[in-house]
């Protein structure tokens, strides 16, 4: 190190682990950046994400100035008073003339992964007063926030695995060793599971691919892809009829488990067995030892979500959960307590059942084109291509685009980008880059790198294995001509709001002024905030009204973080359910499974294509760092042997696979890690068309997998996009 260099720790934006890193910086750049072995949560682990750090930061391809499309149809560089006096002339002008439902919001992935992108667009979504909302949740999780709706009452009350403490550990559709986790915050997830072994746990992975996470396993059953959801039911079916299930202690907080054993009636491990072709026997055994378990968790995550039956399968973790007794208790799945929570909910009167709370409800709004109900507030994103290219009132005219690329992301891009193109009247972007969707953007706002932000997760303390709170200020100060990521949201809601002008405080005076007006607190506390600007005295108030009544300050003092103990049963605080109690059976899910007992009959095609995760890539959105292109992150056709055999491919060959929504070209790899009939492609990739300024991913640009698909087969609960188990033809290209 340098006689200049100093170190700064700073958490890790890059994916859902929320490592602690330690970054060394000579100036204002980052050099290197290694775990910081004094973080209270990830011990120093680190992942090569997190090693890239300075790459990514430094990354010459990133936005420094805001871009504006001329008279000439060219994007050119301009300065941030020009680049918000346009939006606050045009969208303001285009609901005033077509209404709020003019105006559509895509959120996307990094959103969660930056203090901003959390704090900010919900108050962007009040102040426009649009429904079409998408993010990148109908293209993830959304199955299990619409399950844990409606089983809890909080599509947000979602249990993770005790990681640290379970005896059986069964993962469905979850490849944690590449993934790192999701919806379950756990640095070290590879370091967590061989813990588990080491203290005589045992670990059940189902997954049609014998991943890096199966290959640790004790049992690993290499499932048909999209029968999750039948296996998991004829597990149900077993627990009961075998009278394996005692749900203990939860039984006076449940309601509808009698109803529960009819429904499931016809689950049984031989009628599943051909649809899943997983044999009988192996159903019953992987029962039988998750209801052995002293404590056990079951976890499904983005595999067992983006198949036709997502929210059945979520519903399905949790209903095996609860039969095993092992929900809300230590070793099973229970409810994290973040430090800025809300509230805990009070018990009923008289009952140690929690007080009669809204519930969960679904289909509030629908789409325009297709019909598509809402699910927690959003559209399908797979329709946004038809809300702009369908002509009809309330059609979508002007698109906001917070650190999102669903032209790669969302089901048939093609569509979108010529909607994106020729559709809109107007386009504001929020991006880093100007990448596939970004260059059809008539302002692009690029936020500074994360060096030079601030950085506390909202979002992954509430699924994380361990309660704890960390913050980091920024790392180096904000370059010139550069604007700090929150000043930018702030600046977009004032202009979109008729507010153009006001000072970026206003909005978090108002976010301060109703967070307060909620929470039933004195408005004097507003003058108690510390802070160096709004974002901090918005965390400041969000910790004092939180259940561990902390403060700033008292982070800024602990740079590693503050440890707040191990999970703790809480299952009464977090229902929000009409009744009170868990509702097993909700009417949704109960109308939705004669569609999951019609699958019984089904045979699938001869070849099912699933989508993979890299260790080395996050989606789309970390393609252009260098350090990490090559290895095993490369967008290949993974294919069996004997298919490849059967097709004429060999090793290396271009592979032509199509699919309903179009064709697409790849390398085939042929490995026995996939099982025979099935495929794998990954997901993000397709940087092959002009007018980006990604030069790394440019010169790798791998096949977007997701032109596969034409959007219209959608989880109908959830209006998550079908990305597994997709019926595909291949053959050699020419």
């Amino acid at each position: 190190m340098s006689h200049d260099s100093r170190t700064a720790p700073r958490i890790c934006p890059l994916c859902e682990a929320t490592c602690g890193l330690t970054l060394t910086i000579e100036g204002t750049t980052v050099t290197g950046a290694r775990g910081d072995r004094d973080d209270i949560f990830s011990r120093g682990f680190i992942c090569p994400k997190g090693a890239s750090f300075g790459g990514l930061d430094a990354d010459p391809d990133r936005l420094r100035v805001p871009l504006v499309r001329g008279e000439d149809g060219e994007l050119r560089e301009a300065a941030w008073g020009e680049a918000f006096d346009l939006i606050a002339a045009r969208i303001p002008d285009l609901v005033k003339a077509h209404g709020p439902q003019a105006v559509g919001v895509v959120l996307g992935n990094p959103n969660v992964h930056t203090m901003a992108g959390s704090l900010y667009p919900p108050l962007l979504l009040a102040a426009l007063r649009t429904r079409n909302v998408f993010t990148a949740s109908t293209l993830d999780q959304m199955p299990k926030h619409v399950s844990s709706g409606l089983l809890f009452g909080d599509a947000h009350a979602i249990p993770v695995p005790d990681l640290d403490r379970t005896g059986h550990l069964l993962l469905i559709g979850a490849n944690p060793l590449e993934s790192n986790g999701s919806l379950c915050t756990a640095p070290d997830f590879p370091g967590r599971l061989k813990a588990l072994r080491r203290r005589g746990g045992t670990l059940t992975v189902i997954d049609p691919r014998r991943t890096r996470t199966a290959r640790l396993a004790d049992r690993h059953v290499a499932i048909r892809p999209g029968a999750d959801a039948l296996l998991l039911a004829a597990l149900a079916h077993t627990l009961i009829d075998e009278k394996l299930a005692d749900p203990g202690p939860l039984t006076e907080h449940l309601e509808g488990l009698d109803e529960l054993a009819a429904a499931l009636a016809d689950f049984t491990p031989d009628a599943v067995a051909a649809a899943c072709d997983v044999d009988a026997d192996t159903i019953t055994a992987t029962a039988r030892e998750l209801a052995a378990a002293p404590t056990a968790a079951v976890y499904g995550r983005i595999g067992s979500c983006t198949v036709e039956h997502g929210t059945l399968a979520s519903w399905l973790v949790d209903v095996l959960n609860i039969l095993t007794g092992n929900l809300d208790r230590p070793g099973g799945a229970l409810f994290p307590l973040s430090a800025t929570a809300r509230a805990p909910r009070p018990t009923a009167p008289g009952t140690r059942n929690a007080a009669p709370g809204k519930g969960f409800a679904l289909g509030r709004w629908s789409s325009r084109v297709s019909g598509h109900p809402e699910a927690k507030g959003e559209l399908p994103i797979a329709a946004l291509a038809e809300e702009i290219d369908t002509p009809g009132q309330d059609r979508i005219r002007a698109l906001v685009v917070i650190a999102a690329n669903p032209v790669l992301s969302a089901p048939d891009g093609d569509r979108l980008d010529a909607a994106l193109a020729d559709g809109l009247d107007f386009m504001v972007s929020v991006d880093p880059y100007l990448n596939e969707t970004s260059r059809r953007a008539d302002v692009v706002l690029p936020p500074p790198p994360p060096s030079q932000s601030a950085h506390f997760d909202f979002a992954f303390n509430s699924f994380a294995v361990h309660n704890q709170v960390r913050y980091t200020r920024a790392a180096v100060p904000l370059e010139d001509g550069r604007m700090d990521e929150s000043e930018i949201h702030a600046r977009l809601i004032l202009a979109v709001s008729g507010m153009h002008g006001a000072p970026p405080s206003a909005v978090d005076d108002l976010a301060v002024d109703t967070a307060l007006t909620r929470a039933g607190a004195a408005k004097e506390l507003a003058a108690e905030l510390t802070g160096e600007n709004g974002p901090e005295r918005r965390l400041d108030l969000m910790l004092r009204l939180g259940p561990y009544g902390l403060t700033l300050q008292q982070l800024l003092a602990h740079p590693h973080g503050i440890d707040l103990g191990p999970l703790k049963p809480r299952l009464t605080e977090v229902l929000r359910t009409r009744s009170g109690r868990v509702e097993l059976l909700p009417e949704p899910i109960a109308a939705d499974l004669p569609r999951l007992r019609r699958a019984l009959g089904d045979r699938p095609a001869p070849l099912v294509l699933v989508g993979r995760r890299h260790l080395r890539s996050n989606n789309s959105w970390m393609h252009n760092v260098g350090s990490l292109t090559g290895g095993s992150n490369v967008c290949t056709l993974q294919i069996h042997p004997d298919d490849a055999a059967r097709l004429g491919l060999a090793d290396g060959d271009t592979a032509r696979i199509e699919s309903s929504g179009g064709g697409i070209e790849a390398p085939a790899e042929i490995t026995d890690t996939v099982r025979s009939g099935v495929v794998s492609l990954p997901h993000g990739w397709g940087h092959s068309r002009p007018g980006t300024r990604m030069s790394v991913a440019a010169a790798h640009p791998g096949a977007n997998v997701n032109q596969l698909l034409d959007g219209t087969l959608l989880d109908p609960l959830s209006g998550t996009a079908v990305l597994n188990a997709i019926p595909v033809s291949i053959t050699p290209a020419h």
